[in-house]
C-alpha cells in the first residue's frame, strides 16, 4: 500500500475526468474452492486497489464525481471472525489508511445507490468479470446481466485505463521489486533444468519463490517442453535432452504490482544448430522492439508489425518463408508462426486493464472513441504513452494442428514452405519476454543492468553451472 495521499490524488483526478455522477468500484469477494470456507487465494480487483488501496475482501468504494467525496462500504469483523482470523482493523481504521473518512456498513450501500438513482443521478461502473460482482451490481442497479453489460460506463472505462496505464515513479519501483522476484524464479528454474526432472517440480519451486519473496505468482506459471501450446499448464512432462523448456512466469510484489517474463532453453544445456537458429530469430525481434516502444508510437503498426517483419526475415533466412518479409506479413502468414500479440499492458494486473476492455467489449460500436482515447484496453488503436509498461514477447511456434489447418485451406501459398515446415512439427516453440517502460526516446527494460540470461551464450553459460 502506498501513502494515503496517492489514493486521494488518484480519486480526485478520476472525479475531474468523469465530472458528474457516482463512481461505483466494487472490490472482490472470496471465491470458494470447493466449499464456502475453503477459498481460492484471494486477489483484489486491480481498479479497487488503484483507487482504494485495500487488499481485503468484501469492500466497495463509491466516489461522488461532483463533490469528490469518497465512501468505503464494508463490515467490521465479529467475534466469530476473530476466532478464525485474529483481531482485524476496523473499517474506519482501514479507511483512514487510504484517506477515506466516510465509512459505512456494507448494508448501507443499497440505500445509498437507490437514493442516487431516485434523484436521476448516473452511476458509473466498469464491466464486471466475476459472477459475485455481477450479482451485486444487478441487485444494486436493478438490471439484468445483459442490461448490466450494455449500460456499463464507457467514460469510466477509458478514464480508468488512461490513468492506470501511465505509471508513477512509485509504481515503477514496485514493478522493479516484482522483477527481482521474477529474476529469482527464472534462475531457479534454470538451475533445476536437467534430464529426468518433472515439470511440476520446477513449477512448484518457482511459485514457492514468488510466495516467499512477495505476493505470490502474478499468473499461473507455464513450465513446459511443449512450448507450441501457448498456455500449457500441464506439468506432467519429464525433461528430456534434446528438447526445449519454456518457462513463462511472473511474480507480484507485496503491493500487488506484477512481473511477467519468459525464457526458453535446452534441457541438455546446449542448443542444437536448428534450435539456435530459431532462437536467434526470436531474440532479434525481442531486442529490436524496445527501440520502437516510444511515446506516440502506435502499437499495432510501429511495434507489433515491425516485430513480425523481423521474425519473417529470419524465417526467410532458414527457408521456411519464400519471398519478402513484407509480403509474408501482409498476407497474414505470420499468424501461423506467432498467433498472439507481441505485447500487453503491465501493472497492478499482469494483463493490465484487460478486465476493463480488449476481449470483454465490442469496440466496433465506439470505434472513433477508442481511436481517440487510444488506451491499452483496445490494442488495435493503442497509442503508447511515456510511463506505459508493456510486455515484449515475440515467439515462434510450430503447431501441427495449425500447420495442417492452414495447409488444407490453401493459406499462404507460395509464401510458406510447407514441405520444409513439416520437418519442424516436433520442434515445440520459443518465446522470449521481458517488461518494458515506454519513454520519449524508446523502451527501457525493467531490471536495468540486471537481466535474466537471454542470449544463447548467457543461457548456455548459466545452464552449465
Amino acid at each position: 500500500m502506498f501513502a494515503s495521499t496517492t489514493y486521494i490524488a488518484r480519486r480526485a483526478e478520476l472525479c475531474r475526468r468523469i465530472g458528474d455522477g457516482l463512481i461505483l468500484l466494487p472490490g472482490n469477494w472470496e471465491a470458494p474452492y470447493n466449499y464456502p470456507n475453503n477459498a481460492y487465494h484471494f486477489r483484489q480487483d486491480g481498479t479497487f486497489i488503484y483507487y482504494f488501496g485495500l487488499t481485503l475482501p468484501q469492500f466497495v468504494g463509491l466516489i461522488d464525481a461532483n463533490t469528490g467525496e469518497a465512501m468505503l462500504f464494508g463490515d467490521d469483523v465479529t467475534v466469530d471472525d476473530i476466532i478464525w482470523m485474529g483481531p482485524q482493523p476496523t473499517v474506519t481504521e482501514l479507511g483512514a489508511q487510504v484517506g477515506v473518512a466516510n465509512t459505512k456498513p456494507l448494508k448501507a450501500l443499497a440505500d445509498t445507490i437507490a437514493a442516487a438513482l431516485a434523484q436521476g443521478r448516473q452511476v458509473h461502473y466498469l464491466p464486471p468479470y466475476r459472477g459475485q460482482t455481477t450479482l451485486l451490481l444487478c441487485d444494486l442497479l436493478g438490471k439484468t446481466p445483459a442490461q448490466l453489460h450494455n449500460d456499463k460506463s464507457v467514460e469510466l472505462m477509458f478514464a480508468v485505463a488512461a490513468m492506470r496505464e501511465v505509471k508513477s515513479d512509485e509504481e515503477i519501483e514496485a514493478m522493479e521489486r516484482a522483477f527481482h522476484i521474477g529474476y529469482d524464479m527464472h534462475t531457479t528454474a534454470m538451475k533445476m533444468c536437467r534430464q529426468g526432472v518433472v515439470e511440476r517440480e520446477i513449477a512448484g519451486a518457482i511459485e514457492g519463490v514468488a510466495l516467499a519473496q512477495g505476493g505470490g505468482i502474478s499468473f499461473t506459471s507455464i513450465v513446459s517442453q511443449h512450448g507450441e501450446t501457448l498456455h500449457n499448464h500441464n506439468y506432467s512432462g519429464v525433461l528430456e535432452n534434446g528438447r526445449l523448456l519454456l518457462v513463462d512466469a511472473g511474480a507480484e510484489s507485496v503491493d500487488n504490482y506484477c512481473s511477467d517474463h519468459t525464457r526458453t532453453y535446452p534441457v541438455s544445456g546446449k542448443f542444437t544448430d536448428r534450435q539456435r537458429d530459431i532462437y536467434n530469430i526470436v531474440l532479434a525481434a525481442q531486442q529490436l522492439s524496445p527501440q520502437n516502444m516510444r511515446a506516440g508510437a502506435m502499437y499495432m503498426e510501429d511495434v507489433h508489425r515491425k516485430a513480425l517483419l523481423t521474425l519473417a526475415e529470419g524465417l526467410k533466412g532458414v527457408g521456411l518463408i519464400n519471398g519478402s518479409a513484407e509480403d509474408a506479413v501482409a498476407a497474414g502468414a505470420m499468424f501461423l508462426f506467432m498467433p498472439h500479440g507481441l505485447s500487453h499492458g503491465m501493472g497492478i494486473d499482469v494483463h493490465d486493464c484487460e478486465a476493463i476492455g480488449e476481449r470483454s467489449y465490442d469496440f466496433s460500436a465506439i470505434a472513433e472513441r477508442a481511436a481517440q482515447e487510444a488506451t491499452c484496453i483496445h490494442r488495435a488503436t493503442w497509442r503508447l504513452r511515456a510511463g506505459t509498461v508493456m510486455s515484449n514477447e515475440p515467439g515462434i511456434y510450430f503447431i501441427p494442428a495449425l500447420i495442417d489447418k492452414s495447409r488444407s485451406e490453401g493459406l499462404y501459398k507460395g509464401i510458406v514452405n510447407y514441405d520444409k515446415l513439416d520437418s519442424y512439427r516436433d520442434f515445440g516453440g520459443i518465446r522470449i519476454e521481458d517488461d518494458v517502460i515506454v519513454t520519449e526516446s524508446g523502451g527501457r527494460v525493467i531490471g536495468g543492468s540486471k537481466k535474466i540470461p537471454v542470449t544463447v551464450a548467457e543461457l548456455e553459460e548459466f545452464l552449465s553451472r
